[in-house]
């Protein structure tokens, strides 16, 4: 999820020291001596790995999980919390939302057919109690409960799981391809009972199917157009009972829900300018929890005061530059192999995020299966090659490369310009380059971005699906990757891509993605910078955060032990 449409990706780092937390191969925090590390919880979840082998393996009939049960408590545990974000909330109607904040509060209001385990990345039964596989794969057949109900009471049934979907794929947002990418046609066999064709088998389908494009949504979203605004929501544990954009946001425990009460009966989102803003609301008692984001140095800060926890979470995000490749001068290869060269992630690492981030040297996440570490083949500032490479470009010190960079201010957290800044110094090392900065606020630069108009783009993803397709096939693929605005294209690429997509077998599949990696470093429509690990502020009575690889918060598990 990028920008979702990003989807997406916060630079929502702090500083958690002497602490290592990973997935597989690991995502490592670098000590730093200013931390005390028993005021800090790091909360490990399943390896990334794990969730292919239950999406590869869906049961023909799934056991129903205690998440889908529909047991009722007597109260609530907690009557209200609140949270802070410097997030903003894009675009209520699942057809069109593609952003990470935008999709964990869509979480919390809507429920697909399975859903990720709170904490984790095993998925359960949601909607669905039962499914199961057909035609090696290409068949899947879900079983719906018959007690699940919308926030105005209406029955969900199987005709509203089809309408939304294709609701989805004709309306044609930036998150349909995850629809029609994969899906051929969908239909309810009867009332309480769906059947989807897909195009070809797909082995992470259930990952897929977890996705808000999937989330049968309110009888009142229209047919025929997307509801930026729309308030109505789905079935899930919370409805919306007020909405002010990009100011509050105030969530209400579902009656009708056909699952666990949520242990807080009431969620309130407050949205703040910038990290100065959420820390002080945090520190004056405004809010419960700072969650998306606080700079680096706040984490430590509070990490030493006994009031607050600092909670982290082993992280699956990435941060990258778009490379537009249809636009002057960077269409030029000789051109963007220069500037990957010149890149230095570890002083990127050290010097903006304080050890907080690693460097990466692909789309692939360090430690997901299938990762290789494709751009190490340029170095990190690795001076002398770019200035070889601006030379066979034609540019020298007299005739120089001009560039554009592109961020946006609030939505990675405040510490976005000093990367720009930091990324355009280590370009200017070559003396042979120049670097313009520029910046728009989110939902203009994301609009920009659409459309191609960036040269180079600072832009973060969190996984819309736990599997190494998703950081590959949304940038790569030319029947997925419109929202980056690369113009990028390879048919070679796409069918790699399209071939590993129907293998089950994960060293088959392995061996396309270590090659598509390949062609990414060769190509370079993107160049990955940094991998990094999610943190959250809470105050000292909160309980139940259970943030998984998945990378959103369920609003649900949360309350207060003092009550």
């Amino acid at each position: 999820m990028a920008g979702k449409s990003t989807p997406i990706i916060a630079l929502i780092v702090g500083i958690i020291i002497g602490i290592i937390i990973g997935y597989g191969a690991g995502l490592a925090a670098i000590p730093h001596k200013a931390a005390a590390p028993t005021t800090i919880t790091i909360t490990k979840t399943a390896t990334v790995t794990q969730t292919y082998t239950a999406t590869k393996t869906a049961p023909a009939t799934a056991t129903q999980s205690p998440t889908a049960t529909a047991t009722k408590t007597a109260g609530f545990l907690t009557q209200k919390l609140v949270i802070g974000v410097t997030d903003k909330v894009t675009d209520l109607d699942p057809a069109s939302a593609y952003d990470f904040f935008t999709w964990e509060v869509l979480t919390n209001i809507m429920d697909g057919l399975v859903k990720y385990k709170p904490g984790t990345d095993e998925i359960v039964p949601a909607l669905a109690k039962s499914w199961e596989v057909k035609d090696n794969g290409k068949v899947w057949i879900f079983h719906l409960r018959t007690d699940a109900k919308f926030c105005d009471g209406t029955p969900v049934t199987a005709y509203d799981v089809v309408r939304s979907i294709k609701r989805v794929m004709r309306l044609k947002g930036d998150p349909s391809w995850l629809v029609t990418y994969f899906v051929k046609d969908v239909k309810a066999l009867d009332k309480y009972t769906v059947e989807f064709i897909l195009k070809r088998p797909v082995g992470f389908f259930l990952a897929v199917l977890a996705t808000p494009p999937y989330f049968p949504v309110s009888p009142k979203y229209p047919n025929d157009k997307i509801v930026s605004d729309a308030t109505w929501g789905g079935a899930g544990p919370y409805c919306i009972k007020e909405w002010r954009r990009d100011e509050i946001l105030i969530l209400q425990a579902n009656p009708y829900y056909y699952g666990p009460k949520p242990k807080t009966k009431t969620i309130i989102i407050r949205f703040y300018r910038d990290a100065s803003a959420l820390r002080v609301a945090l520190e004056s008692g405004e809010i419960d929890i700072a969650w998306r984001t606080l700079r680096p140095t706040d984490y430590v800060d509070l990490a030493k005061n006994p009031n607050f926890r600092v909670i982290g979470v082993p992280g699956t995000f990435i941060r990258y530059i778009v490379v537009n490749v249809k636009m002057d001068p960077t269409k030029n290869r000789l051109v963007r192999e220069a500037i990957a060269a010149a890149i230095n992630r570890p002083e990127l690492a050290k010097v903006v995020f304080m050890g907080t981030m690693q460097p990466l040297y692909s789309l692939v996440p360090a430690g997901m299966w299938s990762h290789i570490d494709a751009f190490k083949i340029y170095g990190d500032g690795n001076i002398a090659l770019a200035q070889k490479l601006l030379k066979e470009a034609g540019y020298s010190k007299q005739h120089k490369l001009k560039l554009v960079l592109w961020y946006t201010p609030s939505h990675y957290g405040d510490t976005e310009a000093d990367l720009a800044q930091m990324i355009k110094v280590q370009l200017e090392r070559t003396g042979m380059i120049q670097v313009e900065i520029k910046s728009l606020e989110w939902a203009s630069y994301v609009k920009q971005l659409r459309q191609g108009t960036m040269m180079l783009a600072l832009l973060g993803w969190y996984p819309d699906y736990i599997d190494p397709d998703d950081f590959l096939t949304p940038f790569l693929h030319s029947g997925a990757n419109k929202w980056t605005g690369t113009g990028y294209s390879n048919p070679k690429v796409d069918k790699l891509l399209d071939e590993a997509a129907v293998l089950t077998n994960k060293a088959e599949r392995a061996k396309l993605y270590e090659e598509v990696q390949k062609i990414l470093a060769h190509d370079i429509p993107f160049i990955p910078l940094l991998q990094g690990k999610l943190f959250v502020v809470v105050r000292k009575d909160v309980r139940g955060v259970k943030i998984g690889p998945p990378m959103l918060m369920p609003y649900y598990t949360l309350y207060k032990a003092s009550g």
